[in-house]
């Protein structure tokens, strides 16, 4: 951790998280920190327990044990509806869009909006125009480029799917958004544009952390690496001070890093041994 995040609260943080299958540890006393204003690349080799870290700070899990603080004060996400409560909202690697729905649909998916009086309160009445006016804004705010908010999802690009995906979390996120694997089925031009999407989120307040298995893409976005291991946290490191290869050989256990004194010679990091 560097001097400068030391200063400051993190905005979503956990320690000691457990979590146990039977006898399969996923978690094994993990911490984790998200600060404010930043885009938190978290990294790790398969089976690494990322994923069952990622699921309990977003309320999809219940740790064993261990601690979760949202904006300093404890927190206890018994599903993904307190987790959205809290403001925390997660871009899932399968979008979980509705492809039949339009897109302002699509935005307003289990928050729809009622039409005002009567026609809302007693006969349930969608206000349609008002969602589509809602949707259009949110889309021009991430100078996300689709025209029409009746346009179906289903007769999108993929990367334009999860412009929709990702505006969504934007505009009911009140703290942060998870992004999980957003690039991992696009081509090289959408890739660069969800990227650039990324940083616009991050730009409009909202720190986001990015799961994600492209080394490039990792470094070309976030201002810190979380490199995961063994079911805990192995490494918390700048892309700018350190390359790629060093951080695989930290997530592979090729390189040891001192999370106690990430400032010293080496910057921390110590060669194991054959």
């Amino acid at each position: 951790m560097t001097a400068a995040t030391e200063t400051r609260q993190p905005i979503l943080q956990a320690k000691g998280l457990v979590k146990r299958y039977g006898h399969v540890t996923a978690i094994d006393g993990a911490d984790f920190e998200l600060y404010p204003g930043e885009i938190l690349a978290v990294i790790g080799d398969n089976g690494a327990g990322k994923s069952s870290l990622i699921k309990a700070l977003s309320g999809a899990t219940i740790p064993d044990s261990g601690e979760i603080f949202l904006d300093g004060k404890p927190a206890k996400f018994r599903s993904p509806l307190d987790a959205r409560a809290a403001g925390i909202e997660t871009v899932y690697q399968d979008l979980a869009v509705a492809p039949a729905l339009d897109i302002a649909t699509n935005l307003f998916l289990g928050r729809e909006q009622r039409r005002k009086g009567p026609l809302g309160s007693v006969f349930r009445m969608v206000d349609k125009p008002d969602m589509k006016k809602q949707a259009a804004e949110h889309m021009q705010r991430l100078q996300i480029g689709i025209r029409s908010m009746s346009q179906a999802v289903e007769t999108l690009s993929g990367g334009q799917r999860q412009g929709v995906a990702v505006a969504r979390a934007a505009a009911w996120a009140k703290k942060l958004v998870i992004m999980d694997e957003p690039t991992a089925a696009l081509g090289v031009r959408e890739s660069a544009q969800v990227l650039e999407l990324i940083r616009r989120v991050r730009d409009a307040g909202l720190p986001v952390i990015l799961i994600s298995h492209n080394m490039p893409h990792v470094f070309e976005i976030a201002d810190r690496i979380h490199i995961h291991r063994l079911g805990r946290r192995a490494a918390v490191v700048d892309p700018k001070t350190h390359t790629m290869h060093e951080v695989v050989g930290i997530m592979t256990g090729a390189v040891v890093h001192d999370l106690e004194h990430p400032d010293a010679p080496n910057g921390g990091k110590a060669k194991t041994s054959a």
